[in-house]
């Protein structure tokens, strides 16, 4: 050891005594000063006997490296102490930035010992399944160091490039936008069914672990103990874990004891057809090595830079054209287990005759969105797009006609399908050349048609058979005005017209229930999730020539201030007043235990 001192930098992993690495447990046993972070420093005190502790808050790394780098050069064996693994986001980079800012010599300098513990990625992957069985990468959320601009990017490659991400420091009290904006750019590339985990405080007394959905990511809680692992194209969820393949499946029969590929042939380059061998030597004819010929070839070459997990389609496509490869089926059949046996933007490359782009998918989705698109919206080789729209026969009204019916039936077709959908209308799924023809056609047998996806839906009760229809004006209104509108992510207004309130319009987005002349407001439900909550009620007794601008305010406050994707229950809780109305926590639950069993 140099006369001057060492240090002995530490990851002590995630914060349990039993994942601690032997050699953690011996430099912090050898050493005299520890110097860390509040927290850091409580999670490691039993392991302490005695030695100096040195110990700042947040935004005090620079000056824990310097005291550390003083009293090793004084001649003591320092420990600087990380959790998770000192080298990843850690203090082992301040540590040789500041010995470099002193003109630092390895030979003659202090001795610098960086000592690994267990990452992030790494605990919270165990605690999921095995998500991180493939490419993967980190990224730190946190722009107080790094310019947002950088970390978008960095966010952008990997999602583009299919790598399984895991996100370090996703949001903090102040850092609430970058989680969402994140989540924005990662639909653009992934299915939003993709597997997602939240591990907070892994192998802690305050462990939590989720399982969901990149749509459904921010309906739970996200904070800086949490890490975020998103999977890639080929994650699946099996039994509540989260699992990305290796590849094998590829090469071998997991469920057969004998395998068609002797040990042998496994490495050979014709058993590898995916491979940069096997392109490199069977160039196709007429066509240089590096650049392959023929639309099928340089169709699959764009869709894979455009949108990986359509990888799997395009080789499908190219097999049937010039004869399935086994590998191109295998991993054809992959894909299709990692999304429950249906390729993202499937349908419509069904219809087509083509894999879906990202070109493709935005380009359906706008028709989608817009309700009507005019001209001719076409798909691949000439052939439509699948036009998808919501039909319902009224506000209030859920009774459909026979003539409705049959229209619906013809227009589906043998190509087309029809989905009930909880909103009170048919989701219509179409291939369709002429999405504003179509359009028509519904209205003029008195459908209300609405765009999928983030906008407005507006959505009633029965009104009692339309037997109490006094509110029904002002839901006719509300669906005039506000149906159908884009919003920061999809928003439900739900009018009851009564005090029974039987169809859970409290439940809602934005609530609305008549009473006695006058209308009772409710804002930021959430029907969802393991915290599920009914609306606050803001107002009561609002005339009814007041209650469609009160709502109209609500809505466009929401569009102007609200982040893309967050939803609005979220976006009242952060802004804490809207169109005049204040947020206020839900008290929390009383157990009662009531003497009769009720």
């Amino acid at each position: 050891m140099s006369p001057l001192g060492k240090l002995l930098v530490i990851g002590f992993g995630p914060g349990d005594m039993e994942h601690i690495t032997k050699r953690a447990l011996d430099a912090l046993a050898e050493s005299e000063v520890i110097i860390g972070y509040n927290t850091y420093v409580d999670l490691i005190r039993p392991l302490l006997n005695g030695q100096e502790i040195v110990r700042t808050g947040m935004t005090e790394e620079v000056s824990r490296a310097q005291e550390a780098v003083r009293q090793a050069e004084m001649g003591k064996k320092v420990a600087v102490i990380s959790s998770g693994d000192a080298g990843v986001y850690g203090m082992a980079g301040l540590v040789y930035e500041v010995l470099m800012q002193k003109g630092w010599r390895r030979e003659d300098g202090v001795d610098v010992e960086v000592v690994p513990g267990i990452s992030a990625i790494q605990s919270c992957a165990s605690l999921l399944g095995a998500p991180v069985m493939h490419d993967a990468c980190t990224i730190s959320l946190s722009d107080h160091l790094t310019p947002w601009e950088t970390i978008v990017k960095r966010v952008e490659a990997a999602a583009s490039a299919d790598f399984v991400i895991a996100l370090y420091n996703p949001r903090s009290g102040r850092r609430t936008r970058q989680i969402v904006e994140t989540q924005s750019i990662l639909l653009r590339y992934r299915d939003p069914q993709t597997p997602v985990g939240l591990v907070k405080s892994a192998y802690r007394e305050r462990q939590q672990v989720i399982v969901t959905t990149l749509e459904d990511m921010l309906n739970h809680d996200i904070g800086m103990l949490t890490t975020v692992i998103i999977g890639n194209s080929s994650t699946t969820v099996y039994d509540g874990l989260i699992v990305t393949p290796r590849g094998y499946q590829r090469k071998y029969t997991l469920d057969a004891t004998e395998q068609a590929l002797k040990p042998h042939q496994r490495l050979r380059t014709e058993a590898e057809p995916w491979s940069l061998g096997a392109q490199v030597d069977t160039p196709q004819a007429g066509a240089a090595p590096t650049t392959p010929a023929g639309p099928s070839a340089s169709g699959a070459a764009v869709a894979t830079q455009a949108r990986p997990q359509a990888m799997a389609a395009v080789q499908a496509t190219a097999a049937a054209q010039t004869g399935a490869a086994p590998a191109s089926l295998a991993a054809e059949a992959l894909s299709r287990l990692a999304v429950g046996g249906k390729l993202p933007g499937e349908a419509n490359a069904r219809w087509s005759g083509q894999a879906p782009t990202a070109e493709s998918t935005a380009r359906t989705s706008a028709v989608a969105g817009a309700g009507a698109a005019s001209g001719m919206a076409t798909g691949g080789f000439g052939k439509p797009a699948l036009f998808e729209v919501g039909v319902s026969p009224g506000v209030g009204n859920k009774k459909f006609t026979a003539r409705q019916m049959a229209l619906l039936a013809e227009v589906a077709g043998d190509d087309g399908e029809l989905e009930y959908s909880p909103d009170h209308q048919i989701v219509l799924r179409v291939p369709c050349a002429d999405p504003e023809e179509l359009v028509g056609r519904l209205r003029d047998e008195r459908f209300i048609v609405m765009p999928i996806g983030d906008v407005f839906k507006v959505k009633a009760c029965d009104f009692c058979n339309m037997e109490k229809d006094d509110a029904v004006p002002v839901a006719e209104h509300l669906q005039v005005v506000l149906g159908g509108l884009q919003a920061p992510k999809e928003t439900s207004i739900a009018l009851n017209g009564c005090g029974m309130a039987c169809y859970g319009a409290v439940l809602e987005d934005i609530g609305i229930v008549y009473r006695k002349g006058g209308y009772d407001l409710f804002l930021g439900g959430k029907k969802f999730g393991r915290n599920a909550h009914a609306a606050q009620p803001v107002a009561e007794g609002i005339p009814g020539d007041q209650i469609t601008d009160i709502v109209e305010n609500v809505i466009a406050e929401y569009k102007e201030k609200g982040h893309p994707n967050e939803r609005f229950h979220k976006f009242f809780k952060r802004v804490g007043v809207v169109a005049g109305f204040r947020h206020e926590d839900a008290p929390a639950t009383v157990e009662v235990n009531a003497v009769c069993g009720d």
